[in-house]
Parts: structure tokens; C-alpha cells; sequence
């Protein structure tokens, strides 16, 4: 009876290899990729082929798709604005911003004012107060909102002003929100909120893709002020966690101006992708300030990944300096080629990276990738008092980005993320100010020590890189 049950599962197993294979080769995607898939599929039994059907999602087409037909229909019922600040920009930021515009159809604005949160704390308590503040609308879209003090906190101050008769809806994304506050949300639901799980696994109705996921962070009051950046909804997103999981240092955006109603548009298309609800955006009149934003949505619906444009071109046009600040270093080839391009040619390239992430195995996979970046000159530092978590990049003083996008295959193919490029010397000053903060508690790691390092530790790197597409 055993061997019949090993020779079942063994012959399951060839089967739903057969299968997985099979999806991996017709996707046609990165060989890097799929190689990694088809070497775990085979090698792994069960585990393998059904890893790959739940994660890799054969049907990419399907929600593709519908979120093109979302964002066309939102568009056509609001109009988008015509590009007025092309001609002004530094010529380096013009061409990445144009390059943006073409797959994401969001044009550069002026007249906003910007400010940035390198300070959870700041940024949670800046959040609350526009929620406070709103007075006909709130829109907001989350990968993650804890169960946490924070997280009901923050459903709290929904509820309080839905009650108050404003419009608001929260969107948040069905696998990274798993432990939101259920009573936070029925507090919400009673209030006249309306919320809405985003790509809700459901095998039922084909929908299997557990790492197709929304991982935007927007919040936008009234239209006219709104939030993006790398921080979540939680205690370790507002630096209250001591202990584990470590506090988290992020970094938000504020936005107030036309460049806020943009981002207010990214919501309402993933709203009408999930809801089939069509949102009519508020007119924007004011113009608080004068800085140039290009607010930068990207995901497997675009032809060609916005994000991973926008990162490769401004590092590639770089000609003195290049910063970034990231949690996961995972970059394609092309990204990993442009920044040791750019280190040779001279530019500062600085890497910022946590000294302990979140998960063991990706401290091993960030380490895998220094050896390159250092043998051509670039520079990398470890932040220790915190798990770094700041999407952030600053190139040559004029142009600098703050998103939720990591530096990782993830994020540059399947996430839905969000960002705002701001072409702006006061304001790139300030990125590379928090950089140059975060660089003095960070140790940096040198081309000596990477090459002197154990036997063992270079094995256990070298085995998470071969893991670092499918992560």
C-alpha cells in the first residue's frame, strides 16, 4: 500500500510537472526566470509544479485585461490634463518623465507642493490630521493594514468621518492585508464606508494568483492633498514596535496640488478594476506651489513596466550622483548593468540597504549582488538602527523618486506600485539630505570584505541567488 501511495504520488507529481512546465515555456518570460521555475518544479515534488500554478499565475491575461478596460473606462469619464511643464524641466528629467508618460499616459504637473516624511511618526501623524481635516471625500489604497493598534487606529479615523457624511472608500489588497482589524472594518462598513479587497485569491472564479498583488500605499483627502511612499498601516510603519518585527524606516510623500488628483485617478482605475464602479474625480483649481510631480503607476498592465523605465533611465542619465535606498535588492540585468555602468563612468553610485530585513532569506539575497556593484566602483551601506523600508532615489540634484516600489524583480514586473518622479532641486536637496542622514548610521560594506568573507556564507548567498527571480 505505501509504494502504491509513493507511485501515485510520484506520478501526480510528473503530471502537474508536465503541466507547470508547460505554462513556464509559453509565458516566454525572463529565461532567468523561468529557468529558476522549471529547475523547482522538477526538483521539488508536489511542492514545485504547485508553487508555480499558485504563484507564477498562468493567467497574467485575464486580470491584465480587465484593469485596461478599468483605466479606460475611468479615463474616458474623466479626462486626463494636457503635459504644461515638459519644456521647463532639466533635460535629463524631461526624457525620464517622457518616457513614463508614454506607457503610464500621466503627464508632469506644476503648481504642487510637496514635503517630505523621513520620520514614521511625522508621517502617521500627517496622515491623520488630512483625514481630520477632509471635508468632502477620502480615498485610500493599502497593501498592508495591521490588526495593530495603528491599523485600528487608522480604521477608527475613517469610521469618525464617514459617520460625518464624507465619501469614503478604502481599498486594500487581499493577501497582505489578511490580518486587518474584521471589527475595524465592520465599524467602517456600518459607518457608510465602502471597502473593497483587492484580487481576492479565489480559485473558483480562476483567480490563482497569489503574488499578483496591489502593493500601493495612496491616501487622498478632498482631492487636492494626497500620500504616497513606502510605509504601510501598522505599528512597525509608525516606529512604535521595539522587539520583533523591527520598526520600519520609511519615507512618505505628501502631495498638494494637481499632481494629488493623478493619484486620486490611479485610485479610482483600481477601484473600478475591483468594484466595476466608475468614480468621478473632483476638479482641481488651486495651485499651492511650484514644484513639478509626475505621479508614476505601473503593474502587469502596462506593455512595458513604468517603474522599471523610470529607475533604469534615471540611473543611465546620471552623471555625477546616483542614491537609492531600498529594502530588497533584487534587480534584473539591466538594472544591475546600468548602476555598475554608471559606477564606472564615474557617477557616486550609493546603495543603501537594510543590515537585517524582515526575512532572513532576503539578507542573503541582498548580499548576493555587492560583489558586482563594488568591483565597479559602486558603494554600499547597511542601515542598522532600523529595517530599512525607504523607496527612495535622488539623481544629480534635479530629479529624485519616492514610491512603494522595491528595487526587485517583483516590483518591476508583477506588483501594482505607485510613485511620484519630482523634478525639483529644493526638493532632490532634501531626498539626498535623509540619504546622507541614513548613511551616517549605516556601515558600509567594502570589496575587501565581501571578497574575504567565509566559505559558507558566499555558498548560502550563491544558493539565495538562485532563488531571487521567484522571491
Amino acid at each position: 500500500m505505501l509504494t502504491s501511495a509513493r507511485e501515485i504520488g510520484w506520478l501526480l507529481h510528473v503530471a502537474l510537472a508536465v503541466v507547470a512546465v508547460a505554462f513556464a515555456l509559453a509565458r516566454r518570460r525572463d529565461p532567468t526566470s523561468t529557468l529558476a521555475w522549471v529547475l523547482g518544479i522538477i526538483f521539488v515534488p508536489l511542492a514545485g509544479p504547485l508553487a508555480y500554478l499558485a504563484l507564477a499565475n498562468p493567467y497574467v491575461a485575464r486580470p491584465r485585461d480587465r484593469r485596461r478596460d478599468a483605466a479606460r473606462r475611468t479615463r474616458e469619464e474623466n479626462p486626463l490634463h494636457a503635459d504644461i511643464t515638459s519644456e521647463d524641466l532639466h533635460p535629463a528629467a524631461r526624457s525620464v518623465i517622457e518616457g513614463c508618460r508614454r506607457l503610464t499616459g500621466l503627464s508632469a504637473t506644476t503648481g504642487n507642493r510637496v514635503q517630505l516624511y523621513s520620520e514614521t511618526g511625522e508621517a502617521e501623524a500627517a496622515r491623520l490630521g488630512a483625514i481630520a481635516a477632509a471635508r468632502e471625500q477620502i480615498w485610500a489604497e493599502y497593501y498592508i493594514v495591521h490588526g495593530d493598534a495603528t491599523g485600528r487606529r487608522f480604521l477608527a479615523a475613517l469610521a469618525e468621518r464617514s459617520r460625518a457624511g464624507i465619501d469614503v472608500r478604502l481599498l486594500v489588497d487581499a493577501v497582505g492585508s489578511m490580518g486587518i482589524d474584521a471589527g475595524g472594518v465592520a465599524s467602517l462598513r456600518a459607518a457608510g464606508g465602502h471597502v473593497e479587497v483587492f484580487h481576492p485569491v479565489n480559485p473558483l472564479r480562476r483567480r490563482w494568483a497569489v503574488h499578483l498583488r496591489n502593493h500601493r500605499k495612496i491616501l487622498v483627502t478632498d482631492g487636492t492633498t494626497a500620500f504616497c511612499g513606502g510605509a504601510n498601516i501598522g505599528d512597525n510603519y509608525a516606529g512604535r514596535r521595539r522587539r520583533m518585527p523591527p520598526p520600519f524606516r520609511d519615507t512618505t510623500l505628501r502631495i498638494e496640488g494637481p499632481a494629488a488628483a493623478d493619484l486620486a485617478r490611479v485610485f479610482a482605475e483600481d477601484w473600478c478594476f475591483m468594484r466595476g464602479e466608475i468614480l468621478r474625480l473632483r476638479e482641481t483649481t488651486g495651485r499651492p506651489g511650484e514644484t513639478a510631480v509626475a505621479i508614476l503607476p505601473s503593474g502587469p498592465d502596462q506593455a512595458h513596466n513604468a517603474t522599471a523605465l523610470a529607475w533604469f533611465s534615471a540611473v543611465s542619465l546620471a552623471l555625477e550622483r546616483c542614491w537609492l535606498t531600498t529594502p530588497y535588492f533584487v534587480p534584473d540585468p539591466a538594472m544591475l548593468r546600468a548602476l555598475a555602468t554608471a559606477a564606472r563612468r564615474g557617477v557616486d553610485v550609493r546603495v543603501v540597504l537594510p543590515r537585517n530585513a524582515d526575512f532572513w532569506l532576503m539578507d542573503l539575497v541582498n548580499r548576493s549582488y555587492y560583489l558586482p556593484l563594488l568591483e565597479c566602483g559602486a558603494r554600499v551601506f547597511e542601515y542598522a538602527p532600523a529595517m530599512m523600508h525607504a523607496k527612495t532615489l535622488a539623481v544629480d540634484g534635479h530629479l529624485a523618486l519616492v514610491g512603494s516600489a522595491n528595487v526587485d524583480m517583483r516590483s518591476f514586473d508583477l506588483n501594482f506600485e505607485v510613485g511620484a518622479l519630482v523634478a525639483d532641486r529644493a526638493f532632490a536637496a532634501t531626498v539626498e539630505a535623509a540619504i546622507e542622514a541614513d548613511l551616517a548610521r549605516s556601515r558600509e560594506v567594502t570589496l575587501d570584505q565581501v571578497r574575504r568573507a567565509p566559505l559558507l556564507a558566499a555558498l548560502a548567498q550563491g544558493a539565495a541567488k538562485l532563488l531571487s527571480p521567484v522571491l
